[in-house]
């Protein structure tokens, strides 16, 4: 049930990511759910890592739609041919 759960926010965050950050992103289902659970985990793990949260506690929704809009930024950066 967790890894449903997973999917389902993963996908929330994802389409909300894509919404607040500029630019046109043409991913799909897949992309979109694995790019709000790579946003959670960075803003999990990055959390912890500040001492913004405790060792295994989870980032909060707005926490995770910012890892993800972090992750777009750098997918920009990597995708666009350096200028």
């Amino acid at each position: 049930m967790y890894i449903l759960w997973a999917i389902i926010v993963g996908f929330i965050v994802g389409v909300l990511a894509k919404f607040v950050h500029p630019g046109r992103e043409n991913m799909g289902f897949i992309a979109t759910t694995l790019l709000g659970i790579g946003g959670s985990l960075l803003a999990s793990y990055g959390g912890q890592a500040l001492g913004m949260y405790e060792p295994g506690q989870p980032a909060g929704l707005i926490g995770a739609v910012i890892g993800a809009i972090v992750i777009l930024l750098i997918y920009g950066r990597l995708k666009s041919p350096a200028a």
